[in-house]
């Protein structure tokens, strides 16, 4: 690569990418995905919150969409997100600008086809859909004025997304990241106006926190978009015609779709866990619940050195050195393990320190410290096996991640059932069959990158 073929304030992050020491870069480059990502998590609880107060039917129509919502937040920030941070980072380590471009401009309409599929699905079929989910009367109600808003406007949402992904593909985790600050600021104060109201005006109920949702990507998409047209930018959207090509698709969509159908594959994995364990009752399941959501404060810290990893992994592949993508690999996943086991592992040994945050009831408490006691330990092995998902995007090799999220779907599967079902087996017994899927999609993974997986 030249220095004529990036501007020189990103060849500064694109050298480092290349040069730089391990450790320290990553370091650097996920520090603030890692701060937007966990101020996003606050919002949902946030959410959660706010439309407590409208009462329970708002909370159990809401939580009929949840699951697709985060799905499509998934495919569109971890699945075309990911693959859009992959290949603009793998042109731009290759030195060819030109082309980060048209890949930009590509992503965009590959978020515009993807948006209008969700909005056909779920604003056409949403009644249907929220009905077989065991939507009833007014939980079906508040379930369809939310999801009506939301998955209308569902464009916004795989705007910001995409763009986010065009940005740190080429190199810039900082703006991304502080674009997200701001969505959880402005919603803070936006969601309660528009569910509530003031004064006079009744406000918007359920349907208010969706538009605030909507609003706040809006925002962020404009000024992610005001960021890519600036002519002294690294990747500029208005610096080539746009015109369809097969090969930008390709290149997003070869990594885009079976990165798409991993969170559909790890969804299917916790709604099969979450049944199993109410198995054994109304205090297990609720057990069980309070205890693995441990696991969604362990998603943005992977989440966060994941996103740096994919951009760092791409790049070195793209200026041919896979020697160093490989390195950057082994080490982020490293340090993801480090830290993700070290909080499974105190939460094993002091599951109460968890437990109590959240219920008074001591059979629950004793539940759930039963999981962390068993599943904490092998929470360093989720985190490796995430880091080596993103890893892979960077290296545009697929494959392997979808084989692992498959390995880890069987074991809780058919090993929980088997363990539940056939064996009657106590509730200790499927906690360790849910620290083995944990295990079998972290080894699983890991085994293909270290015996050639990605060169074959």
């Amino acid at each position: 690569m030249t220095a004529a073929a990036v501007p020189a304030g990103a060849m500064s992050r694109t050298q480092q990418m290349l040069l730089g020491p391990l450790v320290p870069t990553l370091l650097r480059l996920a520090a603030p995905n890692i701060m937007g990502l966990f101020a996003m998590t606050l919002v949902i609880g946030y959410d959660g919150f706010i439309l407590g107060r409208l009462g329970a039917d708002a909370l159990a129509g809401v939580a009929l969409v949840l699951p697709l919502s985060m799905l499509m937040l998934q495919m569109s920030a971890g699945g075309i997100g990911g693959a859009t941070t992959a290949a603009v980072a793998r042109a731009i380590g290759a030195g060819q600008p030109g082309e980060a471009n048209r890949l930009a401009q590509h992503a965009l309409v590959v978020a515009a086809v993807a948006a209008a599929l969700f909005t056909l699905a779920l604003v056409g079929g949403g009644s249907f859909i929220y009905a077989a989910m065991g939507g009833r009367g007014a939980p079906l109600g508040q379930a369809l004025a939310y999801s009506n808003v939301i998955f209308g406007g569902a464009l916004l949402v795989w705007l910001t997304n995409v763009l986010s992904g065009v940005v740190r593909g080429a190199g810039n985790m900082l703006l991304p990241s502080l674009v997200l600050l701001g969505m959880a600021l402005v919603h803070l104060v936006l969601c309660p106006l528009l569910v509530f109201g003031a004064g006079a005006w009744p406000g918007l109920g359920v349907a208010g926190a969706a538009a605030s949702t909507l609003t706040v990507n809006a925002l962020a998409s404009a000024v992610l978009t005001a960021h890519l047209l600036r002519p002294a930018g690294t990747v500029r959207l208005g610096s080539a015609p746009w015109a369809l090509r097969k090969e930008p698709l390709r290149a997003l969509l070869r990594v885009g779709i079976p990165a798409s159908f991993s969170p559909v594959i790890s969804n299917a994995s916790i709604a099969i866990a979450t049944a199993l364990a109410g198995s054994y009752g109304t205090v297990a399941l609720a057990g069980y619940g309070v205890a693995a959501r441990l696991e969604y404060i362990l998603v943005p810290i992977a989440f966060g050195f994941g996103t740096a990893l994919t951009a760092m992994v791409a790049t070195n592949i793209g200026a041919g050195q896979p020697e160093r993508a490989l390195r950057v690999t082994w080490t982020g996943a490293g340090v993801v393990f480090a830290i993700t086991g070290a909080i499974g592992l105190a939460a094993a040994l002091a599951p109460a320190l968890w437990m109590n945050l959240f219920t008074p009831d001591a059979a629950v408490r004793s539940f759930g410290g039963l999981y962390l006691n068993i599943v904490g330990g092998c929470y360093g092995l989720f985190g490796l096996g995430l880091a080596l998902f993103f890893a892979s995007q960077g290296a545009g090799r697929m494959a392997w991640p979808l084989t692992a999220s498959m390995a880890r779907l069987v074991v809780v599967g058919l090993g929980g059932w088997a363990c539940v079902h056939g064996f009657h087996a106590p509730a200790a017994a499927f906690f360790f069959v849910v620290a083995a899927s944990f295990a079998a999609y972290a080894l699983t993974l890991a085994a293909a990158i270290r015996l050639g997986g990605w060169t074959r």
